[in-house]
């Protein structure tokens, strides 16, 4: 899916982006695709090895329980949810000025949301919930909570309950989310922490996006959305939609994944090729030679490379096999070809005990070879 949005530029969020989206749409028993679309979010975040991840999830009938069990006034509970879902981003105290100064909540009311917005964990946060008398005395509340008892048992049984995180402080900002609503984040989601005894610099100018203090930000997003779709149906003589079709999904953001991809590719070494063993020659080039021993490793199923020139230099030769992480070499010079030996050096150690290599058989070089690759 490609989208084109109008972020504020300033929370570090792309104007232009790509996503993928899986979403199960229909009429289902309650939370079963629910359950699917989070274990599928998992499998392609595993498969995709970004690293350890977490799944943030949350309610919306429980958060807007607790704002209606808080004295949130109906008109206020959309600002007061979209405010708390900065929590990941800003301070508590932030966020409760935001509340109180610039949305008109009073300063009780806001301390009554803090006390349930700052709490997280699994199941034993829903047992918590559960046995609080004041909030399961709101039938929003009482219906989320449900819910989220059923799909987390249908998580555990899929394996994935411990990827989870019941968090409070999740509320998506968009208001069309009607049951449970979940992001992922890896530790790189977060902005970057300050480097201690340096001060955060001064933009010149207040609207210049400043990059270094932002993270990638969730790398996945959803939840259940029961009404939207059913906004393009047409509507009946009452103004309802003709139809209405249940949806829940995830959508993946694929420059998000692909930036932390970048930046693991970037400090680990990848291997650009499959070859296993590099001839090379000391001295005179040998080529015919070389020619012939990779020949005999082709024909024996070994990923064999050597240089295509008639006298190639001997740094360059060790420097292809650095540059595509070879971890073997085979190295001849005019006295191995003479004695019908051969030299097998490990590449990936760079210590000076095995000089030029172990010398070999020409005749167990295919075996020796063999015996090696076998505990690479």
């Amino acid at each position: 899916v490609y989208r084109r949005d109008q972020p504020a530029m300033t929370k570090g969020r792309m104007r232009e982006f790509y996503q993928c989206d899986f979403d199960i749409a229909g009429t289902y028993d309650p939370m079963i695709p629910d359950a699917e679309v989070l274990t599928i979010l998992c499998e392609a975040l595993t498969k995709l090895e970004i690293g350890e991840f977490t799944v943030k999830i949350n309610h919306r009938k429980i958060l807007d329980g607790i704002f209606e069990v808080c004295g949130v006034p109906a008109e206020k509970i959309r600002p007061i949810s979209s405010a708390v879902d900065k929590l990941d981003k800003l301070p508590w105290a932030d966020v409760r000025k935001e509340m109180t100064e610039e949305k008109g909540l009073s300063g009780k009311c806001a301390d009554a949301i803090g006390e349930y917005v700052k709490l997280k964990g699994g199941v034993e946060l829903l047992k918590v919930l559960q046995a609080d008398e004041k909030l399961t005395a709101n039938t929003s509340a009482t219906q989320g909570l449900k819910d989220m008892e059923l799909l987390f048992r249908y998580l555990e049984i899929f394996g994935v309950m411990n990827k989870m995180s019941f968090d409070l402080s999740l509320a998506r900002g968009l208001d069309y989310y009607t049951g449970v609503i979940y992001e992922a984040v890896t530790e790189l989601s977060a902005p970057p922490k300050p480097v201690d005894g340096q001060a955060a610099k001064k933009k010149s100018n207040p609207d210049e996006f400043d990059e270094s203090t932002v993270g990638v930000g969730s790398v996945a997003a959803g939840g259940r959305y029961d009404d939207l779709v059913g906004m393009f149906s047409g509507k009946n003589k009452k103004g309802e939609p003709t139809l209405r079709i249940p949806c829940v999904g995830v959508s993946i953001g694929v420059e998000r994944v692909f930036s932390i991809l970048l930046n693991k590719a970037q400090n680990e070494e990848i291997k650009s090729n499959e070859t296993q063993v590099y001839v090379m020659s000391m001295g005179d080039g040998l080529l015919e030679e070389r020619m012939q021993i990779v020949k005999e490793l082709w024909d024996n199923d070994i990923k064999a490379e050597f240089s295509y020139k008639i006298k190639p230099r001997t740094q360059n030769q060790f420097a292809a096999c650095d540059k595509d992480l070879i971890p073997l070499a085979v190295t001849i010079g005019k006295d191995e070809v003479d004695q019908g030996n051969v030299l097998i050096k490990d590449m990936r150690e760079k210590d000076e005990s095995q000089g030029r290599g172990v010398l070999v058989k020409r005749s167990d070089m295919v075996r020796e070879i063999q015996k090696r690759l076998t505990v690479l």
